[in-house]
C-alpha cells in the first residue's frame, strides 16, 4: 500500500486553478439602490462618479500670507495693504500695481493677483509689506480644476466606499449615490463538540469560535450576516439549514466538517441537495476547502480549525463575496521580505504561513514567525501582521532566504 504524507496526497487543487474556477463560476448581483452619504460607507458603487463641478472651483490660496502680483517682488518692494480674503469671506476688489491683500489658507485669490507670499517672507511696517522674494507666478497659488475637472471620471462602479473615498464624494456636494444591493449570507458550524461562548463544556467541547470570527470579519465587509448558529452533526439537519439558507441568502458560508472524519457531514449533504465544485486544495493550512452551490446560492465550507478557516475566508471567500458584490477587488501587494529565522516547509502544498514583519536598520524588510504554525493555534494568527506565500514546490526556508508576503494588520480581519 502507497503511503502518502499530507503534503503529497494526490489529487489537491493548486490554489491559483481553484481560485480562478471559483471566480469565474460567480456572477455579481445586479440591483442597486440610491443611498445618501451617511449610509454610504462600506457599499459598494453601482455606477461611475463623475465630478459635476471643477475642484477647486476657484483659484485659492495654499498658505496664509499676503496675495500680491509676482511682478511687483523685487529687492526694493514695498506693498501697500489694502484688504483681507478670508476663507468664505473674499476680498472685494481687485489688486492694482504695488497692492497686496492679506490672505488665509483656501481664501479665495483676488482679482489681479497671480500669486502668495507666506506671512514668514514679508515683513509688515504700519500697513506696508516688504515681501522676500524671488516669487514666480503662481506661487503658492491652487488653481481651479487643479485636483478635478468637471465631467471627470472620479470613480468606478466597483469601488469600495471607504473613509477616503467619502471624503472626496462629499467635496463633489453629492448628496446620494447609487450602490450595490448589500449581499446577505447565511453562516453556520457543524459539530456535535462546539458550544456558543458562555456555555459550560462538558468534556471533549470545544468553544465556536469561527463562527464568531467570520461573522465579524463579514460585518466589517458591510455584508448582512444571517447566523444559523450551531447545527448539529445530523444530515437530515444539516440539509434542512442548507436549503433554507439557499432560499434565503445570496450565499452560505459553513464551518466543519468538510474533512474526511465519520462525523463529517457537509460535503455528503452538499452532493445530495447541490453540486460541489471542488473539494481539497493544495494549500497548508485549509486543505479541506469546499466549493459548490445550492440551486443559484453559491456554498463555501471552511475548514473547522480557527487558522484555517480564516486563512481560506481571507484567500478564497472574501475574493468570491467581491464579485458577488460587484466589488472590483484590487491585487493584493506582494512584498518581498528577508527570513530572519527558518521556516519548515514540506514541498507540495502552497504554504500561507503567519508572521510578522518589520522594518530593519537597513531599511529592508524582515519577518519572523508569529508564533506556532499548527492550524489549530489561533493565539499565534492574532499577532500576526503578514501571510508568508511559501510556493508549492518550495521546501525548508533557510534563515536569510527571501520570502514573498501580503500585509494583513489593519484589514478587516
Amino acid at each position: 500500500m502507497a503511503i502518502h504524507d499530507c503534503d503529497s496526497q494526490p489529487g489537491l487543487r493548486p490554489y491559483l486553478d481553484a481560485r480562478h474556477e471559483m471566480l469565474s463560476r460567480l456572477e455579481a448581483i445586479t440591483d442597486s439602490t440610491p443611498v445618501s452619504l451617511e449610509q454610504a460607507l462600506n457599499r459598494i458603487l453601482a455606477d461611475d462618479i463623475h465630478s459635476p463641478l471643477d475642484v477647486p472651483s476657484f483659484a485659492n490660496s495654499a498658505m496664509d500670507g499676503y496675495a500680491l502680483r509676482a511682478a511687483d517682488v523685487t529687492d526694493e518692494a514695498a506693498l501697500t495693504l489694502v484688504g483681507t480674503s478670508l476663507a468664505g469671506h473674499p476680498f472685494n476688489g481687485s489688486i492694482g500695481p504695488g497692492e497686496c491683500v492679506r490672505i488665509m489658507t483656501g481664501a479665495a485669490l483676488p482679482l489681479g493677483a497671480d500669486a502668495v507670499v507666506m506671512q514668514e517672507n514679508c515683513r509688515s511696517e504700519h500697513n506696508i509689506i516688504y515681501p522676500r522674494g524671488p516669487v514666480t507666478e503662481g506661487r503658492h497659488v491652487r488653481l481651479p480644476a487643479e485636483d478635478l475637472a468637471q465631467g471627470e471620471r472620479v470613480f468606478a462602479a466597483g469601488t469600495r466606499i471607504n473613509a477616503r473615498v467619502l471624503s472626496v464624494l462629499s467635496s463633489l456636494g453629492l448628496e446620494q449615490v447609487y450602490v450595490q444591493r448589500q449581499l446577505t449570507v447565511a453562516l453556520l458550524s457543524t459539530g456535535d463538540e462546539l458550544k456558543s461562548p458562555g456555555e459550560l463544556l462538558a468534556p471533549g467541547d470545544i468553544y465556536d469560535s469561527n463562527r464568531i470570527g467570520v461573522g465579524a470579519m463579514l460585518e466589517r465587509l458591510g455584508i448582512r450576516v444571517l447566523d444559523y448558529g450551531i447545527i448539529q452533526d445530523d444530515p437530515a439537519l444539516i440539509r434542512q439549514a442548507f436549503i433554507k439558507a439557499a432560499t434565503e441568502a445570496d450565499a452560505l458560508i459553513t464551518s466543519g466538517g468538510v474533512s474526511v472524519g465519520d462525523a463529517d457531514y457537509t460535503k455528503q449533504v452538499l452532493e445530495e441537495v447541490g453540486r460541489i465544485g471542488f473539494w481539497k486544495l493544495a494549500i497548508k493550512p485549509g486543505k479541506p476547502f469546499a466549493f459548490g452551490h445550492i440551486n443559484n446560492c453559491p456554498f463555501f465550507g471552511l475548514p473547522g480549525n480557527p487558522v484555517s478557516a480564516a486563512v481560506t475566508f481571507h484567500l478564497l471567500v472574501r475574493p468570491a463575496l467581491a464579485t458577488l458584490a460587484g466589488e472590483t477587488l484590487k491585487p493584493t501587494p506582494l512584498l518581498q521580505a528577508k527570513a530572519l529565522m527558518p521556516f519548515k516547509k514540506s514541498p507540495g502544498r502552497m504554504d500561507f504561513q503567519r508572521g510578522t514583519v518589520s522594518t530593519q536598520a537597513d531599511g529592508s524588510l524582515g519577518v519572523v514567525a508569529a508564533g506556532a504554525q499548527s492550524s489549530a493555534v489561533f493565539s499565534a494568527m492574532a499577532e500576526a501582521n503578514c501571510l508568508l506565500h511559501l510556493e508549492q514546490d518550495r521546501g525548508n526556508v533557510s534563515e536569510g532566504d527571501m520570502v514573498t508576503l501580503e500585509l494583513i494588520d489593519g484589514l478587516y480581519w
